[in-house]
């Protein structure tokens, strides 16, 4: 096998995803936070807007990770437009509502997607450091709504430390509890009935459970190949998604192994993945198809390259062929299409969207945003 080698691998790489936080980068000029329902400035960005307020001009919405703005983005015509929403955004959701909610290395953005303007920026109540861009720079990662839309949850990376679980109150704009997690807690989840989140904590091996009633946290190792390399291995959790069928989490790794969680009783399971590749962004649709993107190989003379994973239910898999390395997916309201976004964490990313027909396994790019990590479909 060739996972000793990987490990030495990843002890070696510096500048990766899965490798030791290298210290912090250019630090970004500072911006003054704001909450409230409105901020007193206008931060649209001056991409030009092609649609009248109110009309949804683009189907998508990407966090711009190599800016600090929001796009639009139609599938057929690419970017309509940005909103600038704070320094380095990382992951983002949508709420029935059309506000969109935006972890940037700032705080938490709240954007108006009909009227496309930011409504506010909501500081963290974590000391995360100076605000910087880049892969390791501390501030939000994962978020996540509840699904009555009262409270979004938001891993915050701390760096060289344990990460942190803010909750933010939908109405008030303000951050009502934390709870510790575990190092770079690169995606979160809410379990079906809302009473626990679960934040992928990369760097810790782990993932944390956190009762939302009494903010307790309960962290699960997850490491089908072991721990060892601790910060410098390659094979660490990346993004997690909720089995709509029995709330297991499913988390894939290297498109070989997909480690199932049982969150009541701790237990992991490992079933059989096929491509072959290092995975990040993961995503499940109701009916229980789990969409898993490949990035590309740690071994070019083993592994496969980039792509997404379609795998079914019974475990029946279809891997998909992509041009260079991608990170997050989401999947059309009518389940027919996947969009990839193209930012990556890592070196090699590009800034677009990979179109996917589900049926026929073609793909298209379209040129979009600014190293484009987190990815959303607009409500109608």
């Amino acid at each position: 096998m060739r996972r000793p080698l990987l490990a030495a691998l990843g002890l070696l790489a510096v500048l990766t995803g899965c490798s030791p936080d290298p210290g912090p980068d250019t630090a970004a000029p500072e911006r003054t936070a704001t909450s409230g329902r409105a901020s007193g400035e206008s931060p649209k960005a001056s991409a030009s807007r092609e649609a009248a307020v109110g009309d949804r001009a683009g189907t998508l919405l990407v966090a711009d990770f190599g800016a600090d703005t929001v796009t639009f983005v139609d599938p057929d015509r690419g970017a309509t437009g940005s909103v600038r929403v704070g320094t380095a955004p990382y992951g983002l959701v949508v709420g029935s509502d059309g506000r969109a909610w935006v972890a940037t290395a700032q705080g938490v953005a709240v954007v108006d997607t009909d009227k496309r303007e930011r409504l506010a920026l909501i500081p963290y109540t974590t000391d995360t450091g100076p605000v910087t861009t880049g892969e390791y720079r501390g501030g939000g990662m994962g978020i996540a709504l509840s699904d009555d839309g009262g409270h979004v949850y938001v891993g915050v990376n701390v760096p060289g430390g344990r990460g942190t679980l803010e909750v933010v109150d939908t109405e008030a704009y303000d951050v009502v509890d934390t709870a510790p997690v575990g190092r770079r807690p690169f995606d979160v989840d809410v379990s079906p009935d809302g009473r626990t989140v679960y934040t992928t904590d990369h760097d810790s091996f782990s993932v944390t459970a956190v009762d939302t009633r009494t903010m307790r946290p309960r962290t699960f190792e997850v490491a089908p190949y072991g721990t060892e390399g601790g910060l410098g291995s390659w094979l660490k959790p990346h993004y997690a998604a909720v089995r709509p069928s029995d709330g297991r989490l499913l988390l894939p790794f290297e498109g070989e192994r997909l480690a199932v969680l049982d969150p009541d009783s701790g237990d992991v399971s490992v079933e059989r993945m096929t491509a072959d590749t290092h995975q990040h962004g993961v995503t499940a649709t109701p009916d229980g198809t789990l969409y898993v993107v490949g990035t590309g190989p740690i071994d070019p003379s083993e592994d496969r390259g980039p792509s997404l994973t379609v795998r079914a239910p019974s475990g029946d898999e279809r891997v998909i062929p992509l041009e260079g390395p991608h990170e997050s997916v989401a999947v059309s309201l009518d389940g027919g299409t996947a969009y990839v976004g193209g930012g990556f964490t890592r070196d090699g990313y590009w800034d677009g969207v990979t179109v996917v027909d589900l049926e026929s396994g073609g793909t298209r790019r379209v040129e979009a945003g600014s190293r484009p990590l987190g990815i959303a479909v607009l409500p109608r």
